[in-house]
């Protein structure tokens, strides 16, 4: 809820801005970021930890405050990882929650003190858009938006496509296909909430500016009318483009997810190094998902085992 809306624009195009260039600039670091994967790791945490740890610098700077960089590693490890806050007790996400909030809001008011210049990170583009009137406590809310989005929902993403491309075993198939399949069996934005300005229907039902209509991508991305076979992991289907209509894994409109170009693209980047040089061995306990605001892989572990040259040509 955010206001005014010209600012929610300003955020969404700087930030968008600002990821591009650095997925850009930053590209060449990918491959040493997955030679550290441990085969066997844990996973989902594993995916969450690796692509925060490749755009912190586009989220705090390249040298933020102690105070900032232990506040925001604390955020990812106590509420962005799956199933991360369930393991605090309610006061103590309460009391962690305020600690976070005193020093974002510090950090935030720093900022917008200084001359406003070519935003280096993030909180450089919440500060400069805000207006005068607009809360450090708000901005600070926007922020963490933004770092849930690239650590925890790229994280995700990245799960899912390994996940599914291990757990099919099929052969090397194209990253892209994978990743847009994986989208659309497991979008981990499973549904939107929007209020309607105007009252208009919807099939058969009336929807006011007083209610919330809330859209389920993970039933649409699943209607037989738009997808064959629609509860398989066929990347192969992404060769044709097919059902391109039906895919809504960012939302829709306006209110798109403003980092989706940069989210696919990353996770494509990731998901074909570590295809093209293991092959995945995916060990999960249980297949069932971890569902909260975002739909998260289940608990797996990931083997990874290299692939001779011999076998890569």
């Amino acid at each position: 809820m955010f206001a005014p809306r010209s600012a929610q624009v300003e955020i969404g195009r700087a930030a968008r801005a600002l990821l591009r260039r650095y997925a850009r600039d930053h590209a060449g670091e990918l491959p040493a970021l997955v030679a550290g994967l441990a085969s066997g790791s844990g996973w989902p945490d594993a995916g969450n930890r690796l692509v925060y740890e490749h755009f912190r610098p586009a989220l705090i700077g390249t040298a933020p405050s102690a105070a900032l960089r232990e506040t925001v590693d604390q955020v990812v490890e106590r509420a962005v990882l799956a199933g991360a806050r369930e393991r605090h007790s309610r006061l103590a996400r309460h009391r962690f929650r305020g600690r976070v909030a005193r020093v974002l809001c510090a950090e935030l008011a720093a900022r917008r003190a200084r001359p406003a210049v070519e935003p280096a990170d993030l909180l450089d583009v919440v500060a400069h858009a805000a207006t005068g009137r607009t809360r450090d406590a708000d901005l600070a809310e926007v922020f963490l938006s933004c770092l849930f989005a690239v650590a925890g929902s790229v994280g995700f993403l990245l799960g899912w496509s390994l996940y599914l491309a291990g757990t099919a075993g099929t052969g090397p198939v194209h990253p892209a296909w994978v990743v847009r399949e994986a989208l659309r069996l497991w979008p981990v934005a499973w549904q939107f909430g929007r209020t309607p300005s105007r009252e208009h229907r919807l099939a058969a039902v009336t929807a006011k500016p007083a209610d919330e209509v809330v859209v389920c991508s993970y039933l649409v991305h699943r209607e037989p009318a738009y997808w064959s076979e629609p509860d398989e992991f066929r990347p192969e289907r992404w060769a044709s483009g097919a059902g391109q209509e039906a895919f809504i894994p960012f939302g829709w409109g306006p209110h798109a997810c403003t980092g989706a170009g940069v989210a696919t693209q990353v996770t494509e980047t990731l998901v074909g190094l570590i295809t093209a040089a293991h092959r995945l061995e995916v060990a999960a306990p249980s297949p069932r998902p971890q569902v909260s605001a975002a739909l998260a892989p289940p608990r797996f572990h990931l083997r990874l085992d290299p692939v001779s040259r011999s076998e890569g040509r």
